[in-house]
């Protein structure tokens, strides 16, 4: 004889289970458990499908039988982070001056975010429209968005994504800069900052060197952001990347360069020092200089005199002021040797 009194029944997977109530008819629970977890070993009753898809940039989902994996963190991918993801591979550049010298020189560009403004601007509208032939991608965009694709950089209403920077080998960047005569070439050891680095390069190529050496690791690489202090100079100027910086200074020092460092204790000051034929120029690391294996590499080690209490100057700064006093020498015997031989024509001219 059946009863209609509803009865209790205890799974493995609700042990703390209320006590039921029966309310008009129904089977009611004073006490339920949401999503049970299934017993080991028994199919759970009318299991819901679940479909487990990959997330981006997330924790990895493990997914077990009778159990969905979740993770901790969701990312909804946004205009902005996609073109993160993409400058991963191809790197974003922004700014008037860096773009435009990227399409003079009809450097590689996938893409360029331009405002309606600027694209009809003289200086931009025929480079862009030989962009386009070339098959970048071409996409008229409102301010809001260029803060997007820049992170609220100063995009100065342009922006523009290239493939990575193609370094140079060294022994093609000693043969480049061999074909001129006197060279001087710039070596970063362990240059972390992006903003130092750029503006190393800028004053390199505005000065008249013939390209830089920087160490594979532990330093920085040709980033946007060294592209962007660059203003243009990577355009005209070759980066050679190694991977042993010692090796590599011998090797300049096996084609006639001569290696000079800078240093703060235990060198030459720098105005003292005769600079003369192929040179390297060293620049130390912000915080540490240079490496004492570095320093051992150096056949000369020079230092700025400092007058004030500051302990010592930005790389960049050092670097400007080293390649200055080379060159200025340089323009100085140039003089001298200009002046020496007017005055050796004028002597002729009397006597004859």
């Amino acid at each position: 004889m059946s009863s209609d009194k509803p009865r209790k029944i205890k799974t493995a997977g609700e042990p703390n289970r209320g006590l039921p109530v029966k309310v008009k008819g129904k089977r009611v629970l004073a006490n339920p458990i949401r999503n049970p977890r299934p017993a080991e070993g028994k199919p759970t009753r009318n299991p819901r499908p679940v479909e487990v898809k990959p997330v981006r940039n997330s924790r990895t989902v493990d997914a077990r039988p009778g159990t969905v994996g979740t993770s901790q963190h969701h990312h909804f991918p946004s205009p902005a982070s996609e073109i993160h993801q993409a400058s991963e591979e191809s790197d974003v550049i922004y700014g008037r001056h860096p773009v435009l010298s990227a399409l003079e020189n009809q450097r590689g560009l996938n893409r360029i975010w331009i405002t309606t403004r600027l694209r009809y601007d003289p200086r931009f509208h025929h480079l862009i429209l030989q962009a386009k032939d070339n098959g970048a991608v071409i996409d008229e965009v409102e301010p809001k968005r260029l803060d997007q694709i820049t992170h609220g950089a100063n995009h100065q209403g342009i922006a523009a994504q290239i493939a990575p920077y193609s370094y140079i080998e060294l022994p093609d960047l000693i043969a480049q800069a061999k074909s001129v005569s006197d060279p001087v070439i710039i070596v970063a050891d362990g240059i972390t900052d992006p903003h130092n680095l750029g503006a190393i390069i800028r004053t390199a190529e505005a000065i008249g060197a013939q390209g830089l050496v920087i160490p594979q690791r532990r330093a920085s690489g040709i980033t946007s952001t060294v592209v962007k202090v660059a203003a243009g100079a990577l355009e005209n100027f070759s980066v050679a990347r190694v991977v042993n910086l010692g090796r590599s200074l011998e090797e300049l020092k096996e084609a006639g360069f001569w290696i000079y460092g800078t240093a703060a204790t235990g060198s030459e000051p720098l105005h003292t020092v005769s600079f003369s034929g192929p040179i390297v120029l060293v620049i130390g690391s912000e915080g540490e200089g240079l490496s004492m294996l570095t320093q051992r590499s150096c056949d000369v080690l020079v230092s700025i005199p400092l007058q004030g209490k500051t302990p010592s100057l930005n790389a960049s700064v050092a670097a400007g002021m080293g390649l200055y006093e080379i060159y200025r020498q340089r323009l100085v015997n140039t003089h001298y040797l200009d002046r020496l031989h007017k005055t050796s024509l004028k002597n002729q001219n009397n006597r004859v």
